[in-house]
């Protein structure tokens, strides 16, 4: 195949794997809407010792509990179907360059890159910690963003610019994108505290609300636990990205380690943001909503200095070869 023919798949790859996250959204989708209403304790007349009968409390089987089986599977399996369409479109843009390189050098392709990290990190942990309440969110995530990827950050395939022409360029990106995609997750996990803890101050005392998605996700602890480990793991590997690789890659590219570059400047802002958040989680005790609302600062910095930085100040940043193209016209696909 040429280099014009990966492209080409690349971009129909892209296009296939969104498609079949969209299946994926809506399985899951179907899976919460079986599940609409909380099941709640009935009484049961049961036979004891002399004949007698008495009432004993049971829980009964969620006539609907099958159902959201099936459909979470399915939605289960179609992400990963999607998941490896959307490696191959990543393996045959870095193979439509000439000469072949890795296929991160733009906007578009870290965002093709951050998205299947979120997602197979995602698969890893899925049973780990019982992530089918994360379903519906993690794709609907996925899919949104490739759309705004296609749709505003498309760049046809170039070589790489002479300052990434480094080794360390591909150990800071991976580092960044595996950082970012744990940062993700872990937002995630920290804005569905917030969403829950909220519902529950509301429906207080109501034994008879109707739950559906929100009642079914996991208790306030083990959200809050769960973000915790998953910002606790991608810390010290952002930590090496932003100021351990990054510097080092800039020494080889422009001669000096550190220039308070916008870019390098709010990396540096999303470090102290999380780390604050580490460091008030084991001194200070700090959990539920304080320490969610502080993770998703965090978020908040890392998207910027990922998207913000380029549009509002990349003419004035040394990485505006990251800038997304606007008089790209994207191949047909």
């Amino acid at each position: 195949m040429t280099h014009d023919q990966f492209e080409v798949l690349s971009n129909q790859a892209v296009a296939a794997c969104a498609v079949v996250y969209f299946l994926a959204v809506l399985a899951h989708l179907a899976q919460w809407a079986a599940g609409r209403k909380v099941s709640e304790p009935v009484a049961e007349q049961v036979t004891v010792g002399g004949g007698e009968s008495a009432p004993v409390a049971v829980e009964p089987v969620a006539e609907d509990d099958a159902r959201m089986e099936m459909f979470g599977r399915i939605g289960v399996a179609l992400t990963v179907v999607a998941a490896f369409i959307q490696f191959i479109a990543l393996v045959s843009r870095g193979l439509a360059a000439d000469p072949v390189r890795v296929p991160w050098g733009n906007m578009y392709e870290f965002t093709l890159m951050g998205t299947w990290v979120v997602v197979v990190g995602y698969l890893a942990l899925y049973r780990r910690f019982g992530l089918s309440w994360l379903s519906p969110v993690v794709t609907s995530f996925v899919l949104v963003t490739l759309m705004i990827d296609v749709m505003l950050l498309y760049t046809p395939v170039v070589p790489l610019r002479d300052a990434l022409q480094s080794p360390w360029l591909v150990i800071h990106v991976v580092a960044a994108i595996i950082a970012t995609g744990a940062f993700t997750l872990g937002g995630m996990c920290s804005a569905l505290f917030l969403v829950k803890q909220r519902w529950e101050e509301k429906h207080a005392g109501d034994a008879t609300r109707s739950g559906g998605y929100l009642a079914r996700l996991p208790k306030l602890e083990v959200l809050d636990r769960i973000a915790y480990r998953t910002h606790a793991f991608g810390f010290p590997i952002w930590t090496f990205a932003a100021l351990i690789a990054g510097p080092i890659w800039a020494h080889y590219a422009w001669g000096r380690y550190w220039g308070w570059d916008p870019k390098e400047i709010w990396a540096f802002i999303t470090w102290v943001v999380y780390a604050a958040y580490l460091h008030a989680r084991a001194t200070a005790g700090w959990k539920g909503r304080s320490a969610a609302i502080v993770a998703l600062v965090g978020l908040a910095t890392l998207w910027f200095n990922f998207v913000g930085i380029n549009f509002f100040f990349g003419s004035g940043s040394q990485h505006s070869y990251a800038e997304p193209q606007p008089t790209a016209v994207v191949r047909t696909l």
